[in-house]
């Protein structure tokens, strides 16, 4: 029985190495976003902070326990790429948005070097392995609770812009197998965390298909007023500028007021011009 379970532990352990790789890679159209607007907007670090952060205490976690390579695989992968997205995070944050990443992160190295000292020197042996193990249960809950900011900002703004939604897939997914993992290793440190990411990656993906309904209806009810009777010249020999809806908007806007203007300046001067003429045939009339 403990062989087959090892088996089925094994799977699951190689099936959570390649779900969180796409999990590791999940953010890359966020960045392209980042890359493509150069700005990081709305976007928050402190997602990438603590996944690197938690990444950094499994590996230590895992060289102190026996048979747990794939923890040691998928969280080397997993620093590797967080340090890459910090990295390109801080090169586009504004100067406010660089101080907010910078203090966590010195923190997580700063902290995490503590725990290693203290964990070596303080205890031994399995003690060892069942207070970093704890540690690390408790960081990984903060990596689920992370995205809660982000799910805090598109409840108030009632907006998914900022949520991705295939890291909220990918992070469901990896929180169900890596349950299986931990549950059949017997493992609760690993399997209790998860429970909770399963909930939060739910919780993510409900918020998104509710705001994204709402984002498309607001889209269509925004349209565009109908263009009847103006004239488009286009100058082939000249480069304008790309408008934008807005910008179109206000044009059009701004057309139909002088249309107006124009009319009212018209029936302004045929009524003087019939009062003129009203005089003129009085004036007759008299002589």
């Amino acid at each position: 029985m403990a062989g087959f379970s090892g088996h089925w532990a094994f799977a699951f352990g190689v099936l959570g190495n390649i779900v969180s790789f796409f999990v590791f890679l999940s953010p890359l159209p966020t960045f392209y976003n980042i890359y493509k607007k150069k700005s990081t907007e709305g976007y928050q670090s402190i997602p990438y902070v603590v996944a690197l952060f938690s990444a950094m205490l499994w590996i230590y976690y895992a060289f102190l326990k026996t048979n747990t390579i794939l923890l040691i695989t998928i969280n080397s992968f997993g620093c590797f790429v967080e340090i890459i997205y910090v990295g390109f995070y801080l090169f586009y944050a504004p100067k406010e948005a660089r101080v907010q990443t910078v203090k966590p992160l010195l923190s997580s190295v700063g902290g995490f070097g503590a725990i290693v000292l203290v964990t070596q020197f303080l205890f031994e042996g399995v003690v060892r392995v069942q207070v970093v193990g704890w540690i690390c249960l408790v960081f990984s809950l903060c990596v689920f609770a992370a995205p809660l900011c982000v799910v805090r900002q598109v409840i108030k703004t009632k907006s998914v812009e900022y949520m991705p939604f295939l890291l909220s897939v990918f992070l469901t997914l990896s929180a169900v197998t890596w349950f299986f993992y931990g549950l059949l290793l017997k493992d609760f440190n690993i399997a209790i965390p998860n429970v909770l990411g399963s909930i939060f990656g739910i919780l993510q993906m409900v918020l998104y298909v509710m705001y994204n309904k709402k984002e498309e209806v607001f889209v269509k009810e925004q349209k565009l007023p109908e263009l009847k009777n103006h004239v488009i010249i286009l100058h082939n020999d000249k480069n304008f500028p790309e408008l934008s809806e807005e910008q179109i908007i206000e044009i059009v806007k701004l057309g139909s007021l002088i249309s107006c203007t124009q009319r009212f300046d018209l029936s302004l001067c045929m009524h003087e011009n019939i009062t003129e003429d009203h005089k003129k045939w009085r004036q007759a009339l008299q002589a």
